[in-house]
């Protein structure tokens, strides 16, 4: 029988088994108890912020950070184009409109020029995006960002454990969105946290993700019978202390996890280097990858579905890499970002998580060659369907 290689794998074991069973045992299971304050004292001290929120997902993180900045119908915000499409879903849930910024060929993170280019009267903030991995030019962003009075988000939601010039993704803009989802270098499943150099920020994100009257469990600490007022539109984003646990334990394995992660992206640039149908990932000098995912641009004469049906016939998962997200219909956008398009057409993701191993590795390499070949205009055989 064929071993499976799966795109994505969790790097979770005995001591995230033990840390969530010390939960289930303190009898608070819920949001924002004591693990989930350990956790929040933890990331605030790992990134020296101002203030840190944990929260249920990346999407919440920046659905709160457009709030905290008052982005309202009317305003605009540019968005990095190829990436997930939740910094544009966050723009539109306070009803602003996103404005969609092309990026850089080599990199696929937002380029600076194409946002310089964008800023008019309405626009009001910027979210860039580490994408899969790989943090963007924040130094020329911010110059942008001061130079208009906008502010500045870091969706760093693949990034963690990423650095550029010498900083940790997460500390890169005044405010940095984390995710720990599932295939993140980080996980508890699902999850997510804000990261705010101004404490009032990270306050207000805090009190909003709990339906606007903050800790239930603080409240059950204080001595009387305290009934909160409800005075603004809250919303239920809290991380519960199971997962806050788990984190608590992944946090002191980033270093572990994404060495390995960066062996198998090594070996695979090694293995590929000579492979004229696809280009590898190209990482700028001044900075390094988290590697949530390995990202291969196909040759434009490669017929990308064709490849992904092979790969997955011999149990080596696969996927089309990220999007460009002015194309999806929900945003119903006149606009165009070429290069971002371009990269959606040919992007495709491979096998990427810590848990691969040297051989598992060269079969994927030896499957894609494979695969390439049979699925290329210049090679394929008379009368396949391309």
């Amino acid at each position: 029988m064929t071993e499976e290689i799966p795109l994505v794998h969790a790097s979770l074991g005995e001591r995230e088994l033990a840390a969530v069973a010390e939960v289930f045992a303190s009898g608070w299971p819920a949001g924002q108890g004591p693990r989930g304050k350990a956790l929040e004292a933890r990331l605030k001290e790992r990134y020296r912020a101002g203030g840190a929120v944990a929260v249920s997902n990346c999407g919440a993180a920046l659905h709160l950070a457009m709030l905290a900045f008052g982005v309202e119908p009317g305003d605009e915000v540019i968005v990095a184009d190829y990436t997930f499409p939740a910094p544009a879903h966050a723009v539109r849930y306070v009803g602003a409109t996103p404005v969609f910024a092309d990026v850089r060929a080599d990199t696929g993170t937002v380029d600076p020029q194409a946002v310089a280019a964008l800023v008019g009267p309405r626009t009001v903030g910027i979210i860039a995006v580490d994408t899969v991995g790989l943090p963007a030019d924040y130094t020329d962003l911010q110059a942008i960002a001061d130079r208009h009075g906008l502010f500045l988000v870091e969706d760093a939601a693949c990034a963690v454990g990423a650095t550029y010039q010498g900083r940790e993704a997460g500390t890169l803009a005044e405010v940095a969105c984390l995710s720990f989802h599932g295939r993140k270098g980080a996980t508890s499943g699902e999850g997510g946290a804000l990261i705010a150099t101004d404490p009032a920020i990270a306050a207000d994100a805090r009190l909003r993700s709990s339906f606007g009257i903050g800790s239930i469990f603080d409240q059950a600490q204080v001595v009387g019978l305290p009934i909160p007022r409800f005075t603004e539109i809250g919303y239920n984003f809290k991380l519960s202390d199971i997962a806050a646990a788990i984190l608590q334990v992944q946090l002191d394995r980033i270093g572990e996890l994404l060495e390995r992660r960066s062996a198998v992206a090594a070996r695979y640039t090694e293995l590929l280097a000579d492979e004229e149908l696809l280009t590898t990932p190209q990482v700028p000098a001044d900075r390094t990858h988290a590697w949530q995912s390995y990202v291969v641009t196909l040759d434009a004469g490669v017929d990308r579905a064709g490849v992904a049906t092979d790969l997955r016939a011999q149990g080596i998962g696969c996927g089309h890499g990220t999007w460009a997200s002015h194309l999806q219909p929900v945003f119903d956008s006149r606009q165009t970002c070429p290069v971002s398009a371009d990269l959606f057409r040919r992007g495709l993701a491979i096998p990427m998580h810590a848990e691969l191993t040297a051989h598992q590795t060269e079969r994927v390499v030896t499957a894609l060659r494979t695969a390439l070949r049979a699925n290329s205009a210049s090679t394929r055989a008379p009368g396949r369907a391309a």
